[in-house]
């Protein structure tokens, strides 16, 4: 807890010179921060670093643990294993001497092509809060500040530094700005506003969500950030209620012109230092009060004593170089940690009994990538790890059979907003991808020769996605397709191993004897395949995101809703987002949110409401192996004239642990969200009536159910 008495006494001895220098950011002398306030030597005021991201700590010249992609980690749908790989940032955070921990992202997946949903963690506000929580309490219970964004409606990276989210009032409420609002329950350290506008305002200068909503309605008493060259005006910024410019500094273009054409999705890195200098004359002119000047500078400072950083009493390197002694890095604990993940938020969509793997099957491992471990995706979140297991070495070394290995089509390239950028040097190796040259040489039929000589064919498939640029389709990239189904013909136990930043068309799934989603891994990568493919980990991940044809979501088929017309994109479908469209629009998803296999089986007992908001079940495990389900409760609303609810909204959720036989009674806390709808001109609402709570293993899958009054 920040000491209020310290904070206003070096407030009142700082001159203006000097607080301006704790609300806009600058270059950090020894390059490894993404963000950098030089604090104020004077005053005893250290620096305070701010660093990428959500998959890992990408700290510049440093290697970390690179964990699995965040929708991996919502795939668990287990709120303390979140907790758990949040702290083991929050080491490695202060082992490489940052204090703040530029993550999670909340962001509501709309947009199924969007190019970074694999850093966001899900469809539902529900879910998407509680994961939020997990990592937000984790990482700050090592004492690093977490900066959850991006702040708000945030859903696709087509014009995202343009376009404008025209989206009423009540679906902001019910979808997009709950996952926030948990965040702020759950005492974040700062908020990063996003680059888009919302009805027209930038988010940097949205005085009524970040000054009314975030700060006013919520109490929100950690400081606001903008994100990076994301600030579009000084006295607007300032007055809407940002605290913090970054990254504050100019960039220079490759030809150090003025009149360099940035790509789109890439804010224009040359527009910097608006809190510095213009903001020093705004204020001297009284277009921004000087008690605001003190309340930016307030909340920074009540972050860094909150978290230890104004008596020294937690730090890391206070050079930033990582050569402290606190922290924890790269260790034995956080590697299991990042499988551990992996493993747990692997899903399984199809098998018809070929998994798990008997242990002595011969195996042919097939795919364009089976010689590289995906660590995620492009952009910010990219993380260099010490340590990475491929998927050929992961089931090689767990393989008591023969293991044969075959490209079959060229390489998936990977992408990366850096390729965009005109100040960054160009690393080809940077992304760990192995070396497309002459004497892969991929070949078809090789691959077809491989399956036809094995007892069962893994083929390893994947997408390319990056911050700043949207996946084109949904259909796998390159000549995947065409791989996956010359294997299936050649071989009927077929397994595709889809890696994947978010919802992908799956043509062939008919044809193969079983379909594994395994998201972005990060380092343990192969190791996590091969246990879930051998059965020594179950499969327990569920769909954070409902999985169709790119044809029938909401947002296809019409420009005006994505990417938007005239820099305007209309939130037309309103709350009717994921698994509640697909429920209002009556169609059949190709596998629903919350859908996954186990290769134990589960069956429920009645369910009972035990409390105004809680439910419990009785869960079974009668299958002669241990597994874990993930039980999930969706509340059914009254009926009320005039007002189109969705079907089913998630309200709880709980991932358990079951022996062979083990019964065990299942405890559900129903969240308030799924009961309330929100009126614009009365605000929350509960309706009375009859509330039907759903328990089961997806949104489609309900096995009992209970109902309450309200």
């Amino acid at each position: 807890m920040a000491d209020d008495d310290h904070i206003e006494a070096l407030l009142a001895g700082l001159s203006r010179t000097q607080k301006l220098a704790l609300v806009r950011g600058a270059t950090d002398p020894e390059g490894t921060a993404t963000g950098y306030l030089a604090g104020v030597e004077a005053a005893g005021i250290p620096p305070f670093r701010l660093v990428d991201g959500p998959l890992g700590i990408r700290a510049e010249g440093h290697r970390a643990t690179a964990f699995p992609a965040s929708i991996a980690t919502a795939a668990t749908f287990d709120s303390d294993l979140a907790h758990r790989q949040g702290a083991a940032m929050g080491r490695e955070a202060t082992a490489l001497g940052q204090d703040v921990l530029l993550a999670p992202g909340v962001n509501i997946i709309r947009v199924p092509e969007c190019g970074r949903n694999f850093e966001y963690l899900s469809e539902d506000p529900v879910h998407a809060g509680a994961v939020g929580v997990g990592l937000i309490e984790g990482i700050q219970s090592e004492d690093v500040a977490a900066t959850v964004k991006h702040f708000v409606a945030n859903n696709q990276e087509t014009h995202r530094t343009t376009v404008s989210a025209e989206v009423d009032e009540r679906t902001l409420r019910e979808l997009y700005l709950p996952p926030f609002r948990a965040a702020v329950k759950a005492n974040v350290g700062s908020v990063m506003t996003a680059y888009n506008r919302v009805n027209g305002i930038h988010m940097s200068d949205h005085e009524r969500l970040v000054g009314d909503v975030l700060k006013g309605e919520w109490g929100f008493d950690g400081y606001v950030v903008s994100d990076w060259y994301g600030l579009e005006s000084t006295v607007g910024a300032a007055n809407a209620g940002l605290d913090v410019e970054m990254p504050g500094v100019a960039e220079a273009t490759d030809d150090g012109t003025e009149s360099y054409e940035w790509p789109d999705g890439i804010p224009d890195a040359t527009h910097a230092g608006l809190f510095g200098a213009p903001l020093a004359d705004a204020i001297e002119s009284g277009e921004v009060p000087a008690d605001r000047l003190d309340d930016m500078v307030r909340r920074v400072l009540g972050q860094m004593d909150r978290f230890g950083r104004l008596d020294g009493s937690q730090t890391g390197a206070e050079d930033g170089t990582g050569d402290g002694d606190a922290g924890e890095l790269d260790s034995q604990r956080h590697r299991d940690i990042a499988a551990d993940v992996a493993a747990r938020g692997t899903v399984l969509l199809d098998n018809d009994g070929v998994l798990p793997l008997d242990d002595g099957a011969d195996v042919a491992v097939i795919g364009p990538n089976v010689d590289e471990p995906k660590l995620g995706g492009g952009g910010s979140s990219e993380t260099t790890p010490v340590h990475s297991v491929t998927p050929v070495d992961g089931i090689d070394a767990r393989a008591e059979g023969a293991v044969t290995t075959a490209f079959g089509v060229p390489q998936i390239e990977s992408v990366s907003l850096f390729d965009l950028l005109p100040f960054v040097d160009k690393d080809d190796d940077a992304d760990g991808a192995a070396e497309d040259t002459a004497d892969r040489e991929p070949s078809l039929d090789d691959a077809v020769e491989a399956a036809d000589a094995a007892d069962v064919a893994v083929v390893f498939v994947r997408d390319a996605t990056t911050e700043a640029r949207d996946r084109e389709s949904l259909a796998l990239p390159g000549q995947q397709d065409e791989l996956v189904s010359a294997v299936a013909a050649a071989n009927e136990n077929t397994v595709v191993v889809v890696r994947s930043g978010g919802p992908v068309e799956l043509p062939w799934r008919e044809d193969v004897a079983a379909v594994i989603e395994q998201w972005y891994p990060g380092q343990a990568d192969g190791d996590a395949a091969a246990a879930v493919l051998y059965g020594d980990r179950d499969p327990s991940g569920r769909l954070p995101v409902t999985f169709a044809p790119e044809s029938e979501y909401p947002t296809a088929g019409a420009e005006r809703r994505y990417p938007g017309v005239d820099d305007q994109a209309h939130y037309d479908e309103g709350v009717f987002v994921g698994y509640r469209h697909f429920d209002d629009a009556d169609v059949d998803p190709t596998y629903p949110f919350g859908h996954g296999h186990s290769y134990a089986t589960f069956e429920y007992g009645d369910a009972e409401a035990t409390a105004e908001q809680t439910v419990t079940v009785p869960v079974e495990n009668v299958a002669d192996r241990p597994g874990r389900e993930v039980v999930q409760a969706y509340v059914r609303p009254p009926s009320v004239d005039g007002v189109d609810r969705p079907d089913r909204e998630l309200a709880g959720f709980e991932a358990v642990q079951l022996d062979a036989g083990e019964r065990r009674t299942v405890e559900l806390s129903l969240d308030d969200l799924a009961f309330s709808r929100y009126d614009p001109a009365s605000g929350w609402t509960v309706d009375t009536g009859t509330y039907t709570v759903e328990i089961g293993r997806s949104s489609r899958d309900v096995r009992t159910a209970v109902t309450v009054e309200r």
